[in-house]
């Protein structure tokens, strides 16, 4: 504007609502920098409306101190993919294992059926002989017996240590003191349950036989064992001799195989990338190559 013109003009400039330090371009307050062209913070610390960062309501900076779990304060609020854990979570997580020990000894002692159905079918009974003093083995010294405890230790020996290698390759997110927990115990109920099944196939028949047989008559014994069993303590039942094999085997077999483990998680982990990244522009390390500048 130069000297010459006129007052009434300057009046109109000041007054007309075009002011360069009173309309709406003004970069001291319409919240971008001259400098930059960015988005910069209103006086006080606010950003402007369409300017917000997410994560902290009305724009306000989180102040230090503030802690994650405060509304807004979360670093990963209002990025896509990010789903917050709901109330409850940690309670749901810490009973999941509690559940799956549970389950796994379930089901492993309702395995014992089957094995001793196995067991009464692959060990031979042993013959005996009614007398009128009673019943009697057929032979000074029969060797039955021992086949049958025999059968029992090498089954349930081989059922523990299968066990633990399917807990192991089947249940790889529970791998740890609670696999080793579960199959152990699971191992011992299927070994009573198995027992249990194998001595009661055909236990009545002998049974009625030995009451109402007439002397001199030849029947066979059911298999029972005679190097393990159970002793009540009290109210408390407590399994020994080969009745705890299936337990052993399967706590040395999931105790090897964590032992082996590569990982130390015992999980499996993701494993890193191996390869190579590209050389850069002008570099290579070919035998008949340049060398590079």
């Amino acid at each position: 504007m130069s000297p010459d013109t006129p007052e009434p003009e300057r009046a109109r400039e000041r007054t007309d609502g075009t002011d360069a330090r009173t309309d709406g371009t003004d970069a001291r307050t319409d919240g971008t920098d001259a400098r930059t062209g960015d988005a910069a913070p209103l006086p006080g610390g606010a950003w402007p409306e369409r300017e917000q960062p997410p994560g902290w309501p009305g724009g306000l900076p989180v102040p230090a101190g503030t802690p994650v779990t405060a509304p807004g304060a979360d670093p990963l609020a209002g990025y896509p993919g990010v789903v917050a854990e709901l109330p409850g979570a940690d309670a749901t997580r810490s009973g999941r294992p509690l559940l799956t020990t549970l389950g796994v000894v379930a089901l492993l002692t309702a395995l014992g059926a089957p094995l001793g159905l196995l067991w009464a079918w692959a060990a031979p009974a042993t013959p005996v002989r009614q007398t009128p003093a009673g019943t009697v083995y057929a032979t000074t010294q029969p060797e039955q017996p021992i086949a049958a405890d025999g059968w029992f230790s090498l089954l349930t020996l081989g059922f523990g240590v299968l066990a633990a290698i399917a807990l192991w390759v089947l249940l790889r997110r529970r791998r740890g003191p609670a696999g080793l927990l579960a199959v152990t115990l699971g191992g011992l109920g299927a070994a009573v349950v198995a027992w249990q099944v194998g001595r009661r196939i055909g236990l009545s028949t002998f049974q009625r036989l030995v009451e109402t047989a007439p002397p001199g008559t030849a029947f066979t014994k059911p298999v029972d064992l005679r190097a393990g069993g159970v002793d009540w303590y009290g109210p408390l039942p407590v399994p020994h001799g080969n009745l705890l094999l299936a337990a052993f085997g399967a706590a040395v077999t999931y105790t090897l195989l964590a032992g082996w483990s590569r990982w130390p998680s015992l999980r499996p982990e993701p494993e890193p990338d191996a390869a190579w990244p590209p050389p850069p522009p002008g570099f290579s390390s070919a035998p008949g190559d340049q060398p590079a500048r």
